[in-house]
């Protein structure tokens, strides 16, 4: 890809921003002078990328005549040989970080997330997958140094969850995890499965980013919200009293419930929480759909809906379809080794969205 006219564009509208953030008047509109503010930052440091990559080109370049002039064996050619690899390594350092400050950042990757897993054809398997992809959100979150809190769950009777519910905070939580959100197939033997044939069964994940006020309005009058007991073993304080919170948003027919906590009030804010974010995510996917038609394969879409993933327990393999990455260690992804399926997401969404400025 040919960044030069990218970085020409950049170094214009930087040079705008120079100019528009030295007029004092600017400030008067403090959310607009964030915004400057931070695309300013952003071009500064792609241009100043941009200038350390051109000297770095040009002694490649050099480089190579020479190792091309010089007999094999020569000090020189080594010489030039070794210059080669450590520019050469510089060179996709520099080109990667301009890469990634080309395309605008997600405003939402930043924020706190918060997942739903459900339980959807396999029966109990299924429901004892989704347990264990929890658990793999769980290790990882905790590799991460990020937190986990429980909002809701359905717990089924072999140890599964029929669905749970669940907050991820922490820094670049939606960045990493928004991936996740689709359909996961698990291929493995059952516990329950006495002639040891291998079940194929499905989860589904959502991934939304923590909404804000700002972000979505919601009008007292549009929802409903009722109060009762939390269900689950008896004797525990968090059932003694009608700490359940369950809201129903009437516009949209959504219903959250929240009842981890044992003060109602706590379960209400979090309801609030997951229905407004449920909301954003709405409103982002109707955003999506507008733009899929200028984006290939589009990232929780629902174009491949079908599975983003399989999980073969058999052949300890792991496959990404969307971008067709296949890995053999299932067991370490299991236990929330999940980087090397998460960066090569990542680099794939950074080349969709060049491609699409280049479109």
């Amino acid at each position: 890809m040919n960044l030069d006219p990218h970085i020409a564009r950049c170094r214009k509208r930087f040079a705008e921003l120079e100019s528009l953030l030295s007029n004092p008047s600017v400030f008067d509109n403090p959310q607009n002078a964030q915004l400057l503010t931070r695309e300013y930052s952003r071009l500064k440091e792609l241009v100043g990328h941009a200038d350390a990559l051109m000297p770095v080109v040009e002694q490649l370049a050099q480089n190579r005549v020479l190792l091309e002039s010089e007999a094999a064996d020569s000090e020189l050619a080594g010489m030039a040989r070794e210059e080669i690899s450590r520019l050469a390594t510089e060179e996709v350092r520099l080109v990667h970080l301009i890469q990634e400050r080309l395309a605008p950042p997600d405003p939402t990757d930043s924020r706190n997330t918060i997942m739903e897993i459900r339980a959807g054809a396999g029966g109990s398997e299924s429901a004892l997958f989704a347990a264990d992809l929890y658990r793999m959100y769980s290790r990882y979150a905790e590799s991460r140094g990020w937190k986990i809190e429980p909002l809701d769950s359905n717990p089924s009777d072999l140890g599964g969850f029929k669905e749970i519910i669940f907050q991820v905070t922490g820094e670049d939580v939606f960045k990493r995890f928004k991936y996740e959100s689709g359909v996961h197939r698990v291929q493995r033997v059952p516990a329950t499965e006495a002639q040891g044939r291998v079940h194929t069964s499905t989860v589904t994940v959502a991934v939304m980013p923590e909404a804000q006020e700002v972000d979505v309005e919601i009008k007292p009058e549009e929802l409903e919200i009722n109060v009762c007991r939390a269900s689950g073993k008896g004797g525990q304080g968090v059932n003694t009293t009608d700490s359940a919170v369950q809201i129903i948003h009437k516009p949209t027919g959504l219903i959250v419930r929240c009842a981890d906590q044992r003060s109602q009030q706590k379960n209400r804010v979090q309801a609030l929480n997951v229905l407004r974010s449920r909301l954003l995510d709405r409103k982002v996917a109707e955003e999506n759909a507008r733009y899929a038609a200028h984006r290939k394969d589009q990232v929780g879409s629902g174009e491949r809906s079908e599975k983003n993933r399989t999980y073969n327990f058999p052949q300890n393999r792991v496959t990404d379809h969307r971008i067709e990455l296949t890995l053999y260690n299932l067991a370490n992804v299991m236990e929330g080794e999940l980087d090397g399926l998460i960066d090569p997401l990542i680099a794939n969404d950074l080349e969709e969205r060049l491609a699409g400025l280049q479109g």
